[in-house]
């Protein structure tokens, strides 16, 4: 489990919640050679400025955390973007790294990528055995063109170029640095948010969409930091041993999942929200349950750490700093 603390690492999408998380915890085990861009310095959607990126700086490793993300509604609303801009930033990075010489990477893909009515919980065998969610279907097929362009290049130069690209799965994630849009965020932001402004405007009641009724898994952003370096850092014929060269990638959950009206009570007990809560039956629910199987990870000696009532009050607090910095 050992690493060069000296590797260049660049980690796309340093940014964005789970790249900054990979950060946090790249430094805090010692890497010290950290290379980032923002969207203004490098937009990996341009195909010319990667390759001009990675023939500069030529790193060892890459964590490709980059992506276009959002909730129910700006998957409805921009299907287009999220197709096209998650295709091609999976396709020139992972390209240019392997042009480069890069010989390590981890491409971070969602659990969206399994079908709608999966058996639960969902195991990496059940990609491609099913139809996907409507609503969110162009992320998912960008997420799974991901994957399988690690695989492919795996396959193709493994052996002759010594290449080991890996992926790992998430469900979903929250914390630090998520994104409290009122419209295009995750239900656990768009909750916090929404939970948080009843509060202080003294509401009687907040409405959610849906029934309440689906259930969904949920891990700390920095406990998905952790499993990634921890994926990366995992010897060659370790990892091989638990994965098949057409199905590498690894679940990363949390290991139980709850209702959506369960997570509303426990966001709305982080937040101080004490009225009612009504759930309006005419809006989507989304895929009626997403847990995914985690066993693998868990088999090759990674668990979490942080429970959703710690991650909820921190994830609570990062709100209220970020607000209150915004203002």
């Amino acid at each position: 489990m050992s690493q060069d603390l000296g590797q260049k690492i660049y980690v796309a999408g340093h940014r964005g919640m789970v790249g900054s998380a990979i950060v946090r915890d790249l430094q805090a085990k010692g890497f010290a050679n950290i290379i980032t861009r923002t969207h203004a310095q490098l937009d990996l959607t341009n195909q010319q400025a990667v390759k001009n990126f990675f023939e500069i700086e030529k790193p060892d490793q890459v964590y490709l955390a980059a992506a276009k993300v959002g909730g129910i509604h700006a998957n409805n609303t921009y299907p287009a973007e999220f197709i096209y801009q998650n295709l091609m930033m999976e396709a020139n990075v992972i390209h240019q790294a392997f042009v480069s010489g890069v010989q390590k990477l981890l491409f971070l893909g969602s659990s969206c990528i399994y079908p709608r009515l999966a058996p639960q919980p969902m195991s990496e065998a059940a990609l491609l055995t099913g139809t996907l969610e409507p609503t969110n279907e162009p992320y998912a097929i960008a997420k799974i063109a991901g994957i399988k362009l690690c695989e492919s290049y795996n396959r193709q130069y493994g052996q002759s170029h010594g290449i080991d690209y890996r992926s790992v799965m998430p469900t979903n994630l929250y914390g630090p640095g998520d994104n409290y849009h009122p419209e295009n965020s995750h239900v656990i932001p768009a909750l916090i948010r929404r939970f948080h402004e009843a509060k202080v405007s003294n509401a009687s009641e907040v409405i959610i969409w849906g029934t309440g009724t689906p259930r969904r898994e949920f891990l700390y952003v920095d406990d998905m930091a952790a499993a990634s370096v921890y994926v990366m850092a995992l010897d060659k014929n370790t990892y091989d041993q638990h994965t098949q060269p057409m199905q590498s990638h690894i679940n990363v959950g949390f290991g139980s999942d709850i209702t959506i009206a369960e997570l509303a009570d426990a966001v709305a007990k982080a937040t101080g929200f004490q009225g009612h809560i009504r759930f309006d039956s005419s809006k989507p629910d989304g895929a009626p349950r997403k847990w995914i199987d985690s066993s693998r990870l868990h088999n090759l000696g990674y668990r979490p750490a942080i429970t959703l009532a710690q991650g909820l009050q921190n994830a609570y607090e990062d709100f209220l700093k970020n607000t209150l910095l915004s203002k």
